[in-house]
């Protein structure tokens, strides 16, 4: 059978002071620095997160604004686009009027030229007729 004396009861308080000791020096600094990096890791994984959600925000943005100017430059191309057509269109029509009225000066002066040609000619026809008359008959008519 077990003697329970003294010796258990020191043996009991060495155990309990040896434990109190323990905690003191041993285990209460080593959860300290385990809590201390624990918090250390998790504050730096929230900064993590935070940054990859910064990140995914400026990401967005810039492609949100590289779609917004490319269908600005794309709107102010079409408006370009169409000013050029109804100027191109404006020149034509100007550039075919100019050349219609050129035409009609260009006919009236040809119809005026050969008016005149026609008529010098109808008052040599007489002279002409007599010229050749007297050349074929070999007589002044």
């Amino acid at each position: 059978m077990i003697n329970v004396d003294k010796s258990v009861f020191i043996q009991i308080i060495n155990f309990l002071f040896l434990i109190w000791a323990m905690n003191v020096v041993l285990y209460k600094p080593i959860r300290k620095i385990l809590l201390q990096r624990k918090e250390k890791i998790a504050g730096l994984e929230q900064s993590i997160e935070n940054f990859g959600k910064n990140a995914q925000e400026k990401e967005d943005a810039y492609a949100s604004g590289i779609k917004e100017a490319r269908a600005k430059g794309q709107k102010e191309k079409e408006a370009l686009l169409l000013s050029a057509q109804n100027e191109e269109k404006q020149l034509i029509e100007k550039i075919n009027k100019k050349a219609q009225e050129d035409l009609v000066q260009m006919r009236n002066k040809i119809a005026k030229d050969t008016e005149s040609v026609r008529s010098s000619l109808q008052n040599e026809v007489d002279t002409f007729a007599a010229a050749i008359g007297q050349k074929i008959l070999g007589r002044v008519i």
